[in-house]
């Protein structure tokens, strides 16, 4: 069982004092739900969990810890993060050990609530199917119709990088369609478009977990929150969330792993992957290039080269 191999490797590590601190998923205070844990003693390996309910990008904590030697449980978005932090330096090579968990994609909590008529006490997986439990009710529903739209499209379920995998490699395919997000927001007109986006970002409440959620989000100030110069104005003004959105989206140009957790984290449940989707695939077809898979290839936005084309310029 992958949960209780978990255990071992991660008594393993600390008990040898080969890193100080693991990184992995553990309950959460409520069912459907998991939290990220941080053990650095042997004694506390039982913490850690892996279920269909793992879906935080566990990456976005290495920017806390970088003096310690980190053991950090990665799915197949999380080891590209990981690949694209160490493109840009985030921490140094010797400084991870990474345990690989190859992913059977991960439950949405928000969509297994609306599909049950009361309080959900327990949940628990048998096969492929979720039983969901309350006061009144048992309900058995098929895992796989409840998935996150971002594992649903996922072509990088195990991961590219590991020192240690856990299980057995799973399946992959190529994705032959484009992402369905992004599909529907193609076929609409421009001005539908804009209708669509104006809806969306009209929600936020800048709470910024979408930022906080993200791996590749590091910088020590944010440009919302840069007085000088300065780009926004506080509060909730139309224009200022949209500027915040669009400026988001393209700063993840040829660096985000599509993971979701940007989406995952919105309270407000803000659509947010088909701007980021549009811009992975662009950066595929100009560049054939995809975030995290190459250990040695950086993002095509944060190189230069004498060959490259250069048309723009007149």
């Amino acid at each position: 069982m992958i949960q209780e191999k978990l255990r071992q490797k991660a008594r393993e590590l600390l008990e040898s004092k080969a890193v100080d601190l693991v990184i992995g998923f553990g309950e959460g205070s409520l069912p459907l739900r998991v939290s990220p844990v941080f053990i650095r003693n042997p004694h506390e390996v039982d913490r850690l969990v892996w279920n269909s309910f793992c879906r935080q990008n566990l990456s976005t904590y290495l920017h806390k810890f970088k003096s310690l030697k980190i053991g950090l449980v990665v799915k197949g978005c999380d080891s590209r993060s990981v690949v694209a932090l160490s493109l840009e330096k985030r921490f140094k090579p010797d400084q991870l050990f990474l345990i690989g968990v190859p992913c059977q994609r991960m439950v949405d909590h928000r969509r297994v609530k609306r599909a049950v008529q009361g309080e959900i006490l327990h949940v628990s997986e048998q096969g492929d199917e979720l039983i969901v439990e309350g006061k009144d009710f048992k309900t058995r529903l098929n895992r796989k119709d409840f998935l996150y739209p971002s594992c649903q499209v996922c072509v990088h379920r195990n991961p590219v990088r590991a020192d240690l995998l856990m299980g057995e490699v799973v399946e992959e395919f190529s994705l032959l369609e484009t992402h369905p997000d992004m599909k529907g927001f193609l076929n609409k007109g421009v001005e539908e478009r804009w209708d669509y986006f104006e809806k969306e970002t009209g929600r936020c409440i800048r709470c910024y977990a979408c930022r906080e959620a993200c791996p590749m989000c590091y910088c020590p100030e944010c440009f919302v929150d840069n007085s000088n110069p300065k780009w926004m104005e506080q509060g909730l003004s139309p224009s200022d969330l949209e500027f915040y959105h669009i400026v988001r989206a393209y700063h993840q140009t040829g660096r985000c792993t599509a993971c979701g957790a940007c989406e995952r984290a919105c309270p407000m449940e803000i659509r947010l992957t088909y701007m980021t989707e549009k811009l992975n695939q662009d950066v595929k077809e100009l560049f054939g290039f995809e975030t995290g898979v190459d250990p040695q290839a950086s993002s095509p936005l944060s190189t230069f080269d004498v060959e490259d084309q250069q048309e723009f310029i007149k």
